[in-house]
C-alpha cells in the first residue's frame, strides 16, 4: 500500500466486525481504564483518556460502560489492573510489527505473542529490533466526497499539519504527536467530520509483498489483532490494492 489509509479501511471493517463481538468493548475499556489510572478522570484535563473515550462513542459503547471503566482506572471501583507490554517481531518476506498491549499478566502475554507469530509464519524479536522502523504520528482521515486538499489546506495547515496525502477515496492529514489535539480542534472548528483521526505508528519504508507471502504476511497481523491483549499492531507491509478488496 502507498500508505496508511488503506491499513485503516481494513481496521474499520475489521471493528465493525469485532463491535458485534463485544471484541472492540474490550480492547477500548481497557485503554479507558489505563488512560484514567495513570492521568486522571477527566477527560479534559487528560487528552489519552478524550481520545479513548471519543473512539468508544464512535462504536456506540454506552456511557455508563465508560463511567465504570473511568472509575475502574481512578480506584473508586474495583477491577483489573493491566500493565503495558510492547512486542516487536518479523513476519513473512521480513515485514517488521510493532504490537502494543495491555495485559494482567505480562508472562502469558508475552507467550501468546511468541506462539501467534510462530504459528502463523512470523517469530518474536528482541525488544528495540523494529521500534526504531517506525514515528508516532497523528493521523486524520477524510472522505474525498466531503472535503476537498484545497479546504483541508485553508482550514488545518496552521494548526500544526505537517503533510496531506492523496491515498484514492480519501485524504491524509500527518502532524506530529504534539500537535494532535490542535489539529483536532481546528477540525472541529472546520466542520470537517473525519472518516478516523488516531495516534499511531507509521513505518520510515514499505515492504511490498504478493501471493503467498502477502496472504501469509496479513492473516499473521489479523490473528495478532484478534488476541484479546493486543491494542494495536503496526506493520510496514504493502499488499496489492486488489488483496484489500
Amino acid at each position: 500500500m502507498s500508505g496508511h489509509s488503506k491499513w485503516s479501511t481494513i481496521k474499520h471493517k475489521k471493528a465493525a466486525k469485532d463491535a458485534k463481538r463485544g471484541k472492540i468493548f474490550t480492547k477500548l475499556i481497557k485503554e479507558i481504564v489505563v488512560a484514567a489510572r495513570d492521568g486522571g478522570g477527566d477527560e479534559s484535563m487528560n487528552s489519552r483518556l478524550r481520545t479513548a473515550i471519543e473512539a468508544a462513542r464512535s462504536c456506540n459503547m454506552p456511557n455508563d460502560t465508560m463511567k465504570k471503566a473511568i472509575q475502574r482506572g481512578t480506584g473508586e471501583l474495583e477491577g483489573v489492573d493491566y500493565e503495558e507490554a510492547t512486542y516487536e517481531g518479523y513476519g513473512p518476506g521480513g515485514i517488521a510489527l510493532y504490537v502494543e498491549c495491555l495485559t494482567d499478566n505480562r508472562n502469558r502475554t508475552a507467550a501468546d505473542m511468541r506462539y501467534v507469530m510462530s504459528r502463523n509464519h512470523g517469530s518474536l524479536g528482541s525488544p528495540g529490533s523494529v521500534a526504531w522502523k517506525f514515528t508516532a504520528k497523528g493521523i486524520f482521515v477524510f472522505e474525498k466526497e466531503n472535503v476537498t486538499e484545497e479546504q483541508l489546506m485553508d482550514k488545518l495547515l496552521d494548526s500544526g499539519v505537517e503533510d496531506i496525502n492523496d491515498e484514492g477515496d480519501v485524504f491524509e492529514v500527518l502532524c506530529e504527536i504534539h500537535s494532535f489535539e490542535d489539529v483536532k480542534k481546528a477540525v472541529a472548528e472546520a466542520g470537517f467530520t473525519p472518516v478516523s483521526s488516531e495516534m499511531t505508528k507509521l513505518p520510515g519504508d514499505w515492504v511490498k509483498l504478493e501471493g503467498t507471502d502477502a496472504e501469509n504476511a496479513m492473516q499473521l497481523v489479523e490473528a495478532l489483532e484478534d488476541h484479546d491483549d493486543v491494542q494495536n499492531v503496526y506493520s510496514n507491509l504493502d499488499v496489492p490494492d486488489e488483496m484489500l478488496q
